[in-house]
């Protein structure tokens, strides 16, 4: 019967032309409003790495002066910075706590093509520990991460983003070439293969943001700091620090970023404790005098904290979804002029014998063909908004991006509308009274 019925409703879009594109234009108009913007919140707020975001920490600890601290601040951050000193950095890594750590902060590379065509290139990326790659699960193109020993000894390598590989040697595999980055020359030992996680959850604080760019170079944190490569990046210094290199390095400025992984989410009370035991030895030593409260987040309450979804990206949505509702309520106007011209076939359909359970399944499977219609038009028209929405920044490219789950939605929201649109019309449908409308033939 349904299969009958849906038949029917295919043949009813011919009816009333005018009036069946219209209310398909409606309904599609009010679709792709809230679908667009609905995509780009998906985006933004997705898990970018569901597999393991619970086993993820950024730790946060407070090691800003006494003066200017309010203890009764209600968010508990007292404008203290969510990034570590570089002493703090090392005795992390070298702690041996959780399964994996890692720490990094944001560089400027020029590089000098060995190709004579090519002039020198600006690249952004990160100096990171090599268990970077393995916590985060970054794809390999070509050859690996460099290895511990390298790591330890801060060797001169380096690995490249697919898109600057490509860019600097062709489409060939240079692992084992040397290009010269910052004045030095590095071996190549990697190529990534197309790693750009939404949101960039490892560089949220300081760097190019949740959507920019990816990372075009990486090398090892202990490289840099031997080349004495400055943070591209934010830098916070509350206290005192001694001039040159040396001088940043051993001072409480907060620039560079860390994650621990741990066998299992279980595990957070376990790391909160040794944070909390850390700072607490530190402070013996004269630091965290602020007695602040450590803190750990989860990928996903990391994004939350650092506020990756705006509040107006929110409101967009829910603009968007009222948009919808008004679209709604004109396809209710445009159904029930549709279905009242059709008040004497429901009357002899109903003197035939036919139930108001069987008119209400008709009338609701037409306006569910109606609602497939205006998801069909709608997701073409979601396509051409979200293209014009990645036209505006290389950001807006990243999330401006429709998926399977969003275009499986469309399609659910669009019968959905449809079908919730046609309830009063369908049931005034059921109402009619066949005498009457057979006396009035």
């Amino acid at each position: 019967m349904f299969s009958y019925y849906f038949k029917l409703g295919v043949r009813s879009l011919r009816r009333n032309p005018a009036l069946t594109a219209l209310m398909v234009l409606t309904l599609a108009i009010g679709v792709a409003a809230s679908v667009s913007t609905l995509t780009i919140l998906h985006v933004m707020s997705s898990n970018p790495i569901p597999q393991k975001s619970e086993r993820l920490f950024v730790p946060v600890v407070d090691n800003g002066p006494l003066k200017g601290y309010n203890p009764a601040d209600p968010e508990g951050r007292n404008d203290s910075n969510e990034q570590l000193t570089y002493v703090d950095t090392m005795n992390m890594l070298k702690s041996g706590y959780g399964e994996r750590r890692t720490a990094l902060y944001g560089i400027g590379a020029a590089i000098e093509p060995a190709r004579k065509d090519l002039p020198v290139i600006s690249a952004q990326g990160i100096a990171p520990t090599r268990d970077f790659f393995a916590m985060f699960d970054v794809p390999f193109l070509y050859g690996q991460p460099w290895s511990e020993a390298d790591d330890k000894a801060g060797a001169d390598v380096v690995v490249l983003s697919k898109a600057l590989a490509e860019k600097l040697f062709g489409a060939v595999n240079p692992v084992g070439k040397r290009i010269r980055i910052m004045e030095n020359d590095y071996q190549v030992v990697g190529v990534l293969d197309n790693y750009r996680p939404r949101p960039k959850f490892f560089r949220l604080v300081g760097g190019p943001g949740a959507f920019g760019q990816e990372e075009e170079v990486m090398i090892p944190l202990a490289t840099a700091i031997r080349h004495e490569t400055g943070p591209n990046g934010s830098m916070s210094c509350s206290g005192k620090r001694d001039a040159g290199w040396q001088g940043l390095l051993t001072s409480d400025c907060t620039w560079i970023q860390f994650f621990f992984e741990t066998k299992s989410g279980a595990e957070r009370a376990e790391l909160q404790s040794w944070l909390n035991n850390y700072t607490d030895e530190q402070r013996k030593l004269g630091r965290f005098q602020r007695r602040a409260p450590n803190r750990l987040y989860d990928v996903m309450q990391w994004l939350e904290h650092r506020k990756v979804v705006g509040n107006d990206s929110r409101l967009s949505a829910w603009l968007a979804f009222g948009f919808l509702a008004l679209c709604l309520v004109n396809t209710v106007g445009l159904l029930l002029a549709k279905f009242s011209v059709r008040a004497s076939e429901i009357g002899i359909r109903r003197a035939l014998g036919a139930s108001r359970r069987e008119i209400f399944q008709q009338f609701l499977t037409e306006t569910a063909v109606v609602g497939l219609a205006g998801g069909i038009l709608g997701l073409l028209l979601a396509y051409g908004a979200l293209a014009i929405i990645a036209m505006q920044s290389k950001e807006m490219q990243v999330v401006a991006h429709m998926d399977l789950p969003m275009l499986a939605v469309t399609f659910v929201l669009a019968l959905l509308s449809a079908m919730l649109a046609g309830l009063i019309p369908t049931w005034r449908a059921c109402k009619i009274t066949p005498a009457i409308q057979l006396k009035s033939q």
